[in-house]
């Protein structure tokens, strides 16, 4: 079905195309070419971060932080159950067993005052998901894994250049990774980013990402010649991909401000009517600077949300779920997950709707998203 309003439409500014043009021109269109360099060095000087590697995926990145933990079957990482499958299949990937914890009510992010209890001696990471692009409570897990010496490794798909605390989401952990997929506020179709707070972490991963190889030291003449020194993948994305998403990133300003207008539009829109009919609305703590990446709507029940979602849709408009819990998926329960192991992730994956929210989008449409749910008969 074609929507006159879809949930997502791909960020194009125009003169991407002319980027992709140039760096075919310039003669490299495979990994870590000129536009690969700019868009790392682009994202490192804006966060902060010790190094930024660009990814084919964020999936990817996340495969490539379980490589630089070592995980080995019977280790333990320590996630959300309310988060996309990359990010635990990462590390099941690696053989590590997934210990699936709950979100807290208000921002959807993982409760940090349950992660302790789910740490133990087999446990070698927490993964956080800054859902929305609001900010986990960064303070507070990274002196439960420090205390622990657990690493933390930062899920920050929905949240560059989000901020905790005024400090950069992404650059708390030892590592964070990124997505640049159609439907993040950065995009190249699909891509994404690896970024090294742990200096100590930087010449292994340039390794894991050029096939196990030390071909980048060959590049940089360090070395008269590459051969294979450890495990990995092929994780560089085409030049290609860089050059579209080095015209988004320089528009970075400009693409921010106008998510912010329809986020801000939403909820002033929305607020009277939310209040009204029991829905919850995006919370964003007074010391997170979010990154406008989604907006959604808590629903009374699972036959509200439905029945939303069908009303829009007959007017053309697409509203979608979100995740649905981990741990009762068919392998979740082969790690043990069960019925009640996360009751806020339980409730909320129920009732939850997303609107829809790109870069592009006009007023005309945002008015009518809103107008259509308010006329929503519960």
């Amino acid at each position: 079905m074609n929507y006159r309003i879809p949930f997502n439409r791909p960020g194009f500014l125009g003169p991407e195309t002319g980027y992709i043009e140039d760096a075919i021109r310039r003669g490299c269109i495979s990994g870590d070419g000129y536009y690969s360099k700019k868009c790392e060095a682009m994202i490192r000087e804006a966060v902060g971060s010790r190094r930024v590697l660009l990814t084919t995926s964020c999936t990817h990145a996340l495969e490539m932080s379980a490589l630089l933990l070592d995980l080995k079957p019977g280790d333990e990482v320590v996630l959300p159950s309310f988060t996309f499958v990359s990010t635990v299949n990462a590390f099941v990937l690696r053989g590590a067993r997934p210990v699936f914890a709950d979100i807290r009510r208000d921002t959807l992010n993982i409760d940090e005052e349950r992660l302790e209890p789910l740490l133990t001696e087999r446990t070698k990471a927490v993964a956080v998901v800054h859902y929305a692009g609001v900010g986990c409570e960064m303070d507070r897990i990274m002196e439960i894994a420090g205390r622990r010496g657990v690493a933390v490794v930062e899920d920050n798909a929905h949240g560059l250049f989000g901020k905790f605390n005024g400090k950069y989401l992404g650059t708390f952990g030892s590592m964070a990774t990124q997505s640049f997929h159609e439907t993040k506020n950065f995009n190249c179709g699909e891509g994404g980013a690896l970024l090294l707070n742990d200096q100590s972490l930087a010449q292994r991963a340039e390794i894991i990402r050029e096939k196990g190889t030390n071909r980048s030291r060959f590049f940089r003449g360090e070395v008269d010649r590459y051969t294979w020194v450890d495990i990995g993948s092929s994780y560089c994305p085409s030049d290609l991909l860089a050059a579209y998403l080095c015209l988004q990133l320089e528009n970075r300003e400009k693409i921010q401000e106008s998510r912010r207008k329809i986020w801000e539009y939403y909820m002033s829109s929305l607020r009277d009517w939310a209040a009204e009919h029991s829905v919850g609305l995006p919370v964003v703590p007074a010391h997170c600077d979010q990154s406008y990446h989604m907006f959604y709507l808590v629903m009374p029940d699972l036959a509200s949300r439905q029945a939303l979602i069908s009303s829009l849709k007959e007017k053309g408009i697409l509203a979608v779920f979100h995740y649905l819990p981990l741990h009762l998926s068919e392998m979740g329960a082969k790690f043990g997950g069960k019925q009640g192991d996360c009751p806020v992730t339980e409730d909320v994956s129920d009732r939850l709707l997303r609107l829809p929210f790109f870069n592009s989008m006009t007023e005309a449409e945002m008015t009518e998203v809103s107008d259509s749910v308010r006329a929503f008969r519960f």
